[in-house]
C-alpha cells in the first residue's frame, strides 16, 4: 500500500516535471524568461526595412552608373568627327557644370587631350567660305563725324564714339558702319613693306609684343603644308623691337623684311595709346583690320609658344562643328561679375573703374551667368582666338574691341556682355579649359607689368589737365558723362569659387 502511493506520487513528479521541463525549453524557444515579446507584425517590418535598404543601394548604384554613362558620351562626343556629336560636345556643358555645383563630378585636369586628326596633309580645307546672312556688308567709320566744343578734337585710333553711336552698333542689319580702330591719323600703322607681304596671307597665326615684356617663341610640332599656307605674324612696337634685337638674332630676307625664326616681324608705327596693354588689344581683338585679306586667323598671346600643328586646330575648332570663332572657356569664372571681382583683388586694374564699367553693364541688363544661359560661360580665357573672317565675326570682334578702347582693356570683362548685346545672334564655340592648356606651352613675361592708372583710388584722379593717371587716348567712358544714372545700380554678390581665381 505504502509502495503504490510511493509510486503514484513519484508519477505526478515526473508529470510535473515533463511539464515544466516543457515550459522552460518553450521559454528558451522564445529567448529566455526576460526576453521581450514583439508584435504580430515584427517580420513584416524586418523585411521592408531591408527592402528600402536595398532600394537605396541600387537606386545609388543606378545614379552612379548614369553619370558615367554621360560622361563616356561626352568624351566620345567631343572626339568623335561627325559635325552632329561634336556641335552637341558644347552643348553639354550644362549638364556638366549641373553636375559639378553637386560635388558629382571629378575636378577637371589642367591639359587634356586635344580631339584632333592624326595628319594635318588628309584635312580638307573648305573651298567656300560660310555665307554672311545677318550682316552681309560692314564698313568702317575712318573719321569722326561729329565736333566736339565747336571745334574737332585730335584723331584716336578708336575715335570719339559717342554713347548713341554706341547703342546703335548693337542693333544687327544687313548693312552696317561702326566704329573699329584704326581711325585716320590714330596710330598703328604699318610699313609699306608689312602692307604689301600681308596682302598675300589667307590664312594666320598672329601674335604681339609690346613694351618689351616677350621675345618670339618659336612654335613647334608645325607641318610643312602648314608652314607653306600659313602667315606666322608677330606685332610690336618699337620698344619691343629694339628689345628683341639686343636678346634675339633677327634675320632680313631680300626683301627687307625681318625675321625670328618662323615669325615676320610686324612693326605698327605710333602705338595708338599710353599704356602697353591696351595696345596689345589692336593685334589680337582686330585681326581682321590689320589684316584684311586674311579668310581665318589664330591669335595667341605673345608669351606662349604653340605646340599644336594650326591646321589642325582650324579643322577641330571651326570646320568640324561648322563655326566661325571658337575661345577657351576660363578655367575658374564664369560671370563677368566674378572675373571682375578677380581682376580687383589681384590689381589688375583700377578697382573704381572696373566698378563702373561694371555698373554700365548692370545698369543695361547684364545678368550674372547661370546655367539658364545659352551659353557654356560669360568669362573667356582670351589667350587663344580662333576665327573665320565673316562679317558677323568682323563686327563682333570691332564691338569688343570699342568696349576696351571705351572702358578698361581687361577685354575677359567685355567679351560676355557684347555677346549679351547681340541676343544670341553671335554664334561662337566655347571649348574646354584643358584643352586650351594643351594648344601651348606659356612662358613667363621678361619683366612685370604695370601701369598708372591700374592704381587709381578714385574717378577724381582721372579730371583735371595734366594729370599723371590718366590715358589720353583710351578709356573714354570714364570721363564721358553717362545717359543713364549710375548711382542706384547696385552689382550683384560676388562669392570667391576657387582660391587660384
Amino acid at each position: 500500500m505504502e509502495s503504490k502511493a510511493q509510486s503514484s506520487y513519484s508519477s505526478r513528479l515526473n508529470r510535473r516535471g515533463d511539464r515544466n521541463h516543457q515550459t522552460l525549453r518553450t521559454q528558451d524557444a522564445e529567448g529566455g524568461l526576460f526576453s521581450p515579446r514583439f508584435p504580430q507584425d515584427y517580420p513584416m517590418k524586418i523585411v521592408w526595412k531591408r527592402g528600402f535598404i536595398r532600394l537605396v543601394l541600387v537606386a545609388g548604384i543606378a545614379w552612379m552608373l548614369l553619370i558615367l554613362v554621360v560622361l563616356l558620351f561626352h568624351v566620345w562626343s567631343c572626339q568623335s568627327s561627325l559635325a552632329f556629336f561634336s556641335a552637341i560636345c558644347n552643348k553639354q556643358g550644362k549638364v556638366f557644370i549641373m553636375l559639378d555645383t553637386m560635388g558629382l563630378v571629378p575636378k577637371s585636369q589642367h591639359r587634356c587631350p586635344i580631339p584632333t586628326v592624326d595628319d594635318p596633309n588628309t584635312i580638307f580645307i573648305p573651298k567656300e567660305r560660310t555665307p554672311d546672312t545677318i550682316v552681309k556688308n560692314l564698313t568702317y567709320f575712318l573719321e569722326d563725324e561729329f565736333v566736339h566744343n565747336g571745334s574737332q578734337s585730335s584723331p584716336l585710333f578708336g575715335g570719339h564714339q559717342s554713347w548713341l553711336q554706341r547703342e546703335e552698333s548693337f542693333k544687327l542689319n544687313s548693312n552696317m558702319k561702326v566704329h573699329c580702330g584704326f581711325m585716320r591719323n590714330g596710330g598703328a600703322e604699318m610699313s609699306p613693306l608689312d602692307i604689301k607681304y600681308v596682302k598675300k596671307c589667307k590664312f594666320v597665326v598672329a601674335s604681339g609684343i609690346f613694351d618689351g615684356y616677350d621675345v618670339p617663341h618659336q612654335p613647334s610640332n608645325i607641318s610643312r603644308r602648314s608652314k607653306k599656307l600659313f602667315c606666322f605674324l608677330m606685332v610690336m612696337d618699337e620698344v619691343s623691337l629694339k628689345f628683341i634685337r639686343k636678346n634675339v638674332t633677327i634675320k632680313e630676307d631680300s626683301a627687307g623684311g625681318q625675321w625670328v625664326g618662323i615669325w615676320r616681324l610686324i612693326l605698327l608705327k605710333h602705338p595708338p595709346y599710353d599704356e602697353p596693354r591696351r595696345n596689345g588689344k589692336v593685334p589680337k581683338i582686330l585681326t581682321h583690320r590689320l589684316f584684311p585679306q586674311a579668310q581665318y586667323s589664330i591669335w595667341i598671346d605673345g608669351k606662349m609658344e604653340l605646340i599644336v600643328d594650326p591646321l589642325l586646330i582650324l579643322e577641330r575648332y571651326l570646320w568640324r562643328g561648322k563655326h566661325t570663332f571658337a575661345i577657351a572657356q576660363h578655367k575658374h569664372h564664369r560671370s563677368i561679375y566674378e572675373e571682375a571681382d578677380a581682376n580687383k583683388r589681384r590689381k589688375r586694374y583700377a578697382r573704381p573703374l572696373i566698378d563702373y564699367q561694371m555698373k554700365i553693364y548692370r545698369y543695361e541688363g547684364m545678368e550674372p551667368w547661370s546655367i539658364k544661359k545659352n551659353t557654356v560661360s560669360d568669362v573667356p580665357e582670351g589667350a587663344v582666338i580662333i576665327r573665320e573672317h565673316t562679317a558677323l565675326s568682323n563686327l563682333f570682334s570691332c564691338l569688343w574691341f570699342n568696349e576696351v578702347n571705351l572702358l578698361t582693356p581687361r577685354d575677359q570683362l567685355s567679351f560676355g556682355y557684347v555677346v549679351y548685346r547681340l541676343k544670341g545672334l553671335f554664334k561662337f564655340y566655347m571649348f574646354p579649359n584643358c584643352e586650351y592648356n594643351s594648344l601651348f606651352v606659356l612662358h613667363p613675361h621678361t619683366r612685370e607689368h604695370s601701369s598708372k592708372i591700374e592704381w587709381v583710388k578714385s574717378r577724381d584722379e582721372l579730371k583735371g589737365n595734366g594729370s599723371s593717371m590718366i590715358e589720353g587716348r583710351g578709356g573714354l567712358g570714364f570721363w564721358t558723362p553717362y545717359p543713364g544714372n549710375l548711382d542706384l545700380v547696385v552689382l550683384p554678390p560676388v562669392a570667391r569659387t576657387s582660391k587660384a581665381g
